[in-house]
């Protein structure tokens, strides 16, 4: 009697548990409100669902070789593949799939997004890092006459075609910058001085019209209507091969504006970085109340040796950082800096410096990927979705309840009572391990219904041939449990095994189905054997001396 009280505390127990895993909590996620997507407190049943029941995104990615090709593709795809994981992972998504389709594209599924542009930039982003010393020599303004020539001989427009007849003069002193997408101005472009009101009115050269000197060395001013046709100028060959030698020139990230007028800020740096990325170890975005939103930064040994040494020669000069080969901001070096250090975004929003930081940890793309599809899966086909899978659901258990009452009689009552806990411990277990139900999971939980019913219906055959060999009620149920043991346990493992090699194996939907059908092998077990067994003593127990079962 005593071990049957400890039985009936332990099923209490983990049904207490398994409660308690699967009631409504209240957590922290990024929802969407009036069309824009915020983190809000939402209180929910902890099952996720995935792409098929609840909608999202599914991206096709693949190489981009519009600019360089690519020797070895499907190695570049391995290794861009790993990246493209590790930031997934970070972005905070519920089971995302990501796989190659052959060797030349990346399957990327994303469960519950539907901010379609921030998602692309997450995955596309090459996220090289580069710190690069500010040009201080003036070496672009002493071979601007020579680019001139060269932009002229091939065609590219001139001041006149590109400001158009009607463009004024302008100083640019007079210019109050700001970033384009803050509100609050910056430093007046005051170095500048006359001088720049004569070269921007000069007819001859688009750099000599355009190419202004800005508010810090190595920076120039150019605005907005030329800068297309600057772009143009400097990815020609031959302007490239004119550019001053052991220079590179790099576009800043931000825009100024000036009233009604808006400006581009282009950097000449000296084309040997101090480090890159490659030694980066941690990214963080923060908040700054002087600086704003920033991104901080961990070097590794390496890194922070040679960082320190290198940016104790350049004390007082203009540092950029550069990512993707666009300067983020270039500050004044006071000091030397090592391990650590940030990347000011200035205006940019919390979840700019978020995405930033997240690119860094995950590391560069070993080669640029460009989205080749995109489609998105809306709520109402994934709430169809979970319809049928729950009607199918309903249909099985319908089934198994009439079969098992029908034939077993009081034993299928016993055993249907456990095949509702065995519900309830499936769905804990899978709350418990945050796996996400899909629809090939659903599946797999219909299936392993089947599998816990299997279970009784080997113990139930022992049982009655027990009875038929002469046997008490009390002795043929111990026996029945106790032969049935074997057969139960040798086909459960072989399936979790299985279920095993799936998830090892396999991606995305495949996984969902293993998880599912391994949760609901390990609860059959325990409520085929374990719960029971334990109902069948309740019987006997308040049944004393009973000569018959009903099975």
């Amino acid at each position: 009697m005593a071990n049957l009280k400890y039985r009936v505390l332990l099923i209490a127990a983990l049904f207490a548990a398994s409660a308690l895993a699967l009631f409504p909590r209240t957590v922290v996620e990024r929802v969407k409100r009036n069309g824009v997507f915020v983190y809000d407190t939402v209180r929910r049943v902890p099952l996720k669902r995935g792409l098929d029941l609840q909608g999202g995104m599914h991206l096709t990615l693949e190489v981009d070789e519009s600019k360089q090709a690519v020797a070895n593709k499907a190695e570049a795809l391995d290794r861009a593949l790993k990246v493209v994981r590790q930031r997934i992972d970070e972005f905070g998504v519920s089971e995302p799939v990501v796989q190659k389709a052959g060797d030349e594209r990346i399957i990327v599924e994303l469960p519950g997004i539907d901010d379609a542009e921030r998602a692309q930039d997450v995955v596309q982003k090459s996220a090289f890092l580069e710190f690069q010393i500010t040009d201080k020599t003036q070496a672009l303004e002493k071979v601007m006459p020579r680019l001139d020539e060269i932009a002229r001989a091939q065609g590219v427009g001139t001041a006149k075609a590109v400001l158009g007849d009607s463009a004024k003069p302008t100083t640019v002193s007079s210019l109050l910058t700001q970033r384009a997408d803050s509100t609050k101005p910056a430093d007046s472009l005051a170095a500048a001085g006359d001088s720049a009101a004569k070269a921007l009115t000069a007819a001859a050269g688009v750099f000599s019209s355009n190419v202004q000197p800005g508010q810090i060395p190595g920076q120039y001013i150019i605005p907005e209507v030329a800068y297309s046709a600057i772009e143009q100028a400097l990815a020609l060959p031959a302007i490239q091969a004119a550019m001053p030698p052991g220079k590179v020139v790099r576009w800043g990230v931000d825009s100024l504006v000036s009233g009604t007028q808006r400006f581009r800020a282009l950097y000449v740096l000296d084309a040997r970085p101090i480090i890159t990325g490659e030694v980066l170890t941690d990214a963080r975005p923060s908040t700054d109340p002087v600086e704003g939103n920033v991104v901080q930064f961990t070097l590794n040994n390496e890194g922070a040796r040679r960082f320190k040494t290198e940016t104790g020669k350049h004390v007082r000069d203009n540092m950029a950082i550069v990512l993707d080969q666009r300067v983020v901001t270039a500050p004044v070096l006071n000091s030397a800096i090592g391990r650590n250090g940030q990347i000011t975004l200035g205006g940019g929003t919390l979840q700019a410096a978020q995405d930033l930081a997240l690119v860094l940890r995950a590391g560069a793309l070993p080669v640029p990927l460009k989205v080749a599809e995109v489609r998105q899966v809306g709520a109402s086909l994934g709430q169809d979705s979970i319809n049928k899978g729950v009607m199918a659901l309903g249909v099985a258990l319908l089934l198994v309840v009439l079969i098992m009452v029908g034939y077993y009689r009081l034993s299928g009552v016993l055993a249907v009572a456990a095949l509702g806990l065995y519900l309830v411990y499936t769905l804990a277990i899978l709350a418990g391990f945050n796996a996400v139900l899909t629809l090939p999971g659903l599946a797999g939980f219909v299936l392993s219904i089947g599998i816990a019913v299997d279970a009784n219906v080997l113990i139930f055959e022992r049982i009655r041939e027990e009875l038929v060999h002469g046997k008490s009620v009390r002795l043929a149920v111990e026996e029945g449990f106790r032969h049935a043991l074997s057969a139960i346990v040798d086909t459960s493992a072989a399936t979790i095994l299985s279920g095993m090699v799936l998830y090892q194996y396999g991606t995305g939907p495949v996984r969902g189905f293993a998880v599912t059908l391994i949760a609901g092998l390990v609860a059959s077990l325990f409520t085929a054997i374990f719960v029971s067994k334990t109902f069948f003593l309740l019987w006997l127990g308040r049944a004393r001396g009973v000569q018959t079962l009903s099975i």
